[in-house]
């Protein structure tokens, strides 16, 4: 029997066994215990909005991810990251980012009154070029926000050491590498700002919400009072229980803080990621790599999932035109898929008079296939079947 044939009963065969569920591309995986921490600020605490449970969680995050840094939490990745940057700026500065990043990055930079400067990627990473980046600094210039995109943050070191030698400050985006290490350093334990995303689908989730870690005194103060619409020391009376009646607000606020109720599913995320999340996604990274690295129509990016990285998404690129005829493939067996992300040059908001080729081509056969920790052998052997049929 030729392979072709052979090939296509497995994967009929699998799909039938499946009962034709879908395979999601990522989900939410909370239980019982999430349900139990909620139910505890309801009924005993009676607090919803930001208070202790909050503070607690922030002490948590400082203890997991270590360097002596400060944790600032609040409602979404993309205000940690809005918060950071007008920490760090000034309206009309430039910031430095790769244009191949969700458009999160670039609104977060524009609500801080910059102008994002869109900067190509390298091949090898997907990250930013540095080599790129310093072609585009000019006196405006003040800041950079590398992505760490597919939890790739194995340049963190050289985005520090780039920062350091040209004046700017650095805001991390981290959105997908909580968990993950640089040289044997978490990500967050060093270095200038970090900003972490805790949305329904991230490393670990709180509903929605994201933090801020640094150890930067009046970084901790700006971003602190700013979540909290700009009143001055606003966050040690909620920790208390209390509220400032008395106050005054001297900067640009919002209403970004994190409630108790996200906090209480934080931690609990937070208990289980290193005994049951963050082993499971590098086993399934793992799983992808060695199925499918002997594939001439996939390109895999490099990434050390023992040691250092617990993925976020697991992204591959389709080579010799065949993406989507996979994408095809995939929809027919009810199997989810990603293209992340749309580069924002090309964004009619964010639109740059220049062209960015790594990031063209990237896009061009980019595609994200299913990453949580509820994936099944069986799963992951049909998603590779499947590309392997290409």
């Amino acid at each position: 029997m030729k392979r072709e044939k052979i090939t296509q009963l497995f994967i009929t065969f699998a799909a039938n066994i499946r009962n034709k569920e879908m395979i999601r591309l990522s989900k939410s995986v909370v239980g019982k215990a999430e349900s139990a921490a909620v139910a505890h600020i309801i009924e005993d605490i009676g607090y919803l909005g930001m208070g202790a449970t909050v503070g607690e969680f922030e002490h948590q995050l400082e203890d997991y991810i270590g360097g002596g840094r400060r944790a600032i939490c609040v409602n979404s990745g993309t205000a940690a990251l809005h918060l950071a940057i007008q920490a760090v700026t000034k309206p009309g500065d430039e910031v430095l980012v790769p244009s191949f990043t969700f458009v999160a990055s670039y609104q977060a930079i524009t609500a801080a009154g910059c102008r994002p400067v869109s900067c190509d990627i390298r091949p090898d990473t997907l990250t930013l070029d540095l080599e790129d980046a310093a072609r585009r600094i000019t006196p405006r210039t003040t800041a950079m926000m590398p992505v760490y995109y597919a939890s790739n943050c194995r340049l963190a070191d050289e985005y520090q050491a780039f920062a350091r030698q040209h004046g700017l400050r650095l805001v991390e985006d981290a959105a997908h590498s909580f968990g993950c290490t640089c040289n044997g350093q978490k990500i967050g334990s060093t270095g200038d700002v970090v900003c972490f995303s805790f949305d329904g689908i991230k490393n670990i989730t709180t509903g929605e919400g994201g933090a801020i870690l640094t150890a930067d005194e009046e970084v901790i103060q700006k971003v602190s009072d700013a979540r909290l619409l700009g009143v001055e020391k606003d966050s040690e009376k909620r920790y208390a229980g209390e509220r400032s009646w008395q106050f005054d607000v001297t900067e640009q606020g919002y209403r970004y803080h994190m409630s108790n109720i996200f906090a209480a599913i934080g931690m609990v995320q937070l208990s289980r990621f290193e005994k049951e999340f963050a082993p499971r996604r590098r086993a399934i990274a793992q799983r992808y790599t060695e199925l499918l690295s002997g594939n001439p129509n996939v390109r895999l990016t490099p990434m050390d999932y023992v040691n250092e990285i617990t993925p976020h998404i697991f992204a591959l690129q389709v080579l010799n035109g065949k993406r989507a005829q996979l994408e095809q493939l995939l929809k027919e067996h009810d199997i989810q898929y990603g293209i992340q992300y749309a580069p924002n040059h090309h964004l009619s908001y964010f639109k740059a008079d220049y062209d960015l080729p790594v990031t063209d081509e990237t896009y061009s056969r980019i595609i994200s296939i299913p990453m949580h920790p509820e994936l099944t052998e069986e799963d992951i052997t049909l998603i590779c079947k499947l590309i392997n049929s290409l």
